[in-house]
């Protein structure tokens, strides 16, 4: 299970993201990124946080931690913008902590090195759960202690906005024209060699696990929680069925 904080203070809001997420400080001492289930793109984009996220650190990728915080509506009350009172007031309960990384910088394909076999490890862990939000505009990356880091999973399995049709693009291909890393010859090869026998139906029922029934519950279609577990199980795994044709073509 994912750990329980609870936010004990608004820090400060990001401006950078269209969800507005804010720093929030934490009963543990520790700070983090607040990703707010009242925000416009709403709960799914917090399903997508943890699924992808917990996915990429069991494939050995580094995601910051990912915490359950639990948020106090009274919290946003000090705050002088009005946008943000009324996104922490439309979020009072369960949402989404990443740990704050201090100091980080922003990862710029001209400024960092990236080797081939990372490249490929994360452009084929994108390819696989649809990552729209990893381009040089947009990488999503971070640098912090000489690492790369991985954030912002939001916009990954784009599928799940639309379950009727979900099961039609499970064999989608990867568009990897404007990815990050592209530029450093990722070995896509390498990559699948080592990961995609690590993505079992067993891994995926354990990440999905880790969802909280309120952010799958009511979901058209689908008569419990747990029904739309076993639906992203499902797509996941049809995904790594077969031959991977999904991957993408990369220059060597």
């Amino acid at each position: 299970m994912l750990r329980e904080v609870t936010a004990v203070r608004y820090v400060t809001p990001f401006r950078e993201g269209g969800s507005l997420p804010g720093l929030m400080e934490a009963c543990d001492l520790g700070t983090y990124v607040a990703k707010f289930t009242g925000a416009g793109q709403g709960r799914k984009a917090l399903v997508a946080e943890i699924v992808s996220g917990e996915l990429g650190r069991r494939l050995g990728l580094r995601v910051p931690e990912l915490v359950l915080l639990d948020v106090d509506p009274v919290l946003g009350l000090a705050e002088p913008d009005q946008e943000v009172q009324e996104l922490v007031k439309a979020s009072g309960g369960v949402n989404l902590g990443m740990d704050f990384l201090p100091r980080s910088l922003g990862f710029d394909p001209l400024a960092f090195e990236v080797d081939a076999e990372l490249a490929g490890r994360v452009l084929w862990f994108d390819a696989l759960i649809g990552n729209v939000d990893r381009s040089w505009r947009n990488p999503n990356m971070l640098m912090w202690h000489g690492d790369l880091w991985l954030i912002d999973h939001g916009a990954s399995l784009i599928w799940h906005h639309n379950w009727p049709r979900a099961a039609a693009s499970a064999r989608k291909g990867y568009d990897a024209s404007d990815h990050a890393l592209l530029s450093f010859r990722p070995d896509l090869a390498a990559a699948d060699a080592v990961l995609a026998p690590l993505v079992t139906e067993e891994l995926l029922n354990e990440v999905l696990a880790l969802v909280p029934d309120a952010w799958l519950a009511d979901e058209p279609g689908f008569e419990s929680p747990e029904d739309v577990r076993a639906a992203y199980v499902g797509q996941l795994a049809e995904r790594m069925r077969g031959p991977r044709d999904w991957l993408p073509e990369v220059p060597r």
